[in-house]
């Protein structure tokens, strides 16, 4: 009883602190805004009685930063709730989102948009990343063959299915791009969400809550094939059917978010390992704190990146893996000094 009043409350305290994350996050920036300016911004646009802000400080608000903060928080929890799933199904703990190649094959597609030519725009962008994604996922399945759902079938088929997106990608840098687009190229690599609107904001949180019900609802198989694939067999769940699916939603929900937001590491990979430490390894609660810390995470990553060398901006994946390598590191050394 006192080990579930706990976890219920780090769950209200995370999302408490994911809700002021995100209103204090909307405020912070080159032009610094009031709580109460943020607050009259958002009511004015759900249509509450109250003063509109002039349109300037409007569009900041509205257009700019909240997109953007939103699809921090959506980004972060979406990659944090697939790397635990894909961390339970593999018994891999450096398991990742990106583990099929879906990174690898999301910048082969965004790169040949930019360098190439084929479209112009952000919806250009995104659309050429998640056609990449796609078309990685679907090479490591051909090269996995029927007995796919295997977790080391699959993960030595997304790595040469990375490696060869990889490959292309370096390739198309080299033969075609010129200085700008190779400046631009880099930066994606990088993880970045000045690109963000409210079509990328609906789109992520779509899939994203799809996803996670998804997810939730075989929260039990998850717990089960912790203990092996025989143990989950043993409780009725059908491994190769639990797998399919579940390899297959965390490699939508991955390939749409690196289209919006590029290659952003140590997300997936270190948050599970946080929540656990706070929550316990059971799913049903597991997976919600993953979301909540994921957000929370990525929100105040952006943030950083967007405020601390401003008005220069530094690439998102370039202060996750600042902050994620040392937490790493805590973590695995706390596993250890328990083991």
């Amino acid at each position: 009883m006192i080990a579930l009043l706990r976890r219920s409350a780090v769950l209200t305290g995370a999302l408490a602190a994911l809700l002021l994350s995100t209103a204090a996050a909307v405020a912070v920036g080159a032009a610094d805004l009031t709580a109460a300016q943020v607050l009259r911004a958002l009511a004015w646009h759900a249509y509450l009685p109250v003063t509109p802000l002039d349109p300037l400080t409007d569009s900041i608000v509205w257009d700019l930063r909240t997109p953007r903060v939103l699809l921090a928080g959506l980004v972060g929890a979406g990659l944090a709730v697939c790397g635990a799933v894909l961390q339970a199904l593999t018994r891999n703990a450096l398991a990742d989102p990106y583990l099929l190649g879906i990174s690898a094959g999301a910048s082969t597609g965004a790169v040949s948009v930019l360098v190439f030519g084929f479209a112009t725009g952000a919806a250009a962008l995104s659309a050429g990343a998640f056609a990449g994604s796609a078309a990685a996922f679907a090479l490591a399945l051909a090269l996995a063959g029927r007995r796919w759902t295997e977790p080391s079938r699959i993960l030595l088929a997304g790595v040469a299915a990375g490696q060869l997106f990889s490959a292309a990608t370096s390739l198309i840098v080299v033969s075609d791009a010129t200085a700008q687009n190779t400046r631009s190229i880099t930066f994606w690599l990088l993880g970045s969400l000045t690109a963000a609107s409210w079509t990328s904001v609906a789109l992520c949180a779509a899939t994203g809550a799809a996803v996670l019900v998804c997810c939730w609802a075989a929260a039990p198989a998850l717990d089960a094939f912790s203990f092996g694939t025989d143990v989950a067999q043993s409780l009725g769940f059908s491994p190769a059917r639990v797998r399919a699916l579940l390899f297959t939603a965390t490699a939508v929900l991955a390939a749409v978010l690196v289209a919006a937001s590029g290659a952003i590491g140590f997300v997936g990979l270190t948050v599970p390992h946080a929540a656990r430490a706070l929550i316990g390894a059971r799913h049903r609660l597991l997976l919600p704190a993953c979301a909540l810390i994921g957000a929370i995470f990525l929100i105040w990553a952006d943030t950083a990146a967007r405020t601390i060398f401003a008005p220069q901006e530094v690439p998102v994946g370039v202060v996750t893996a600042l902050i994620g390598v040392p937490a790493f590191a805590v973590l695995l050394r706390r596993r250890g000094a328990r083991n």
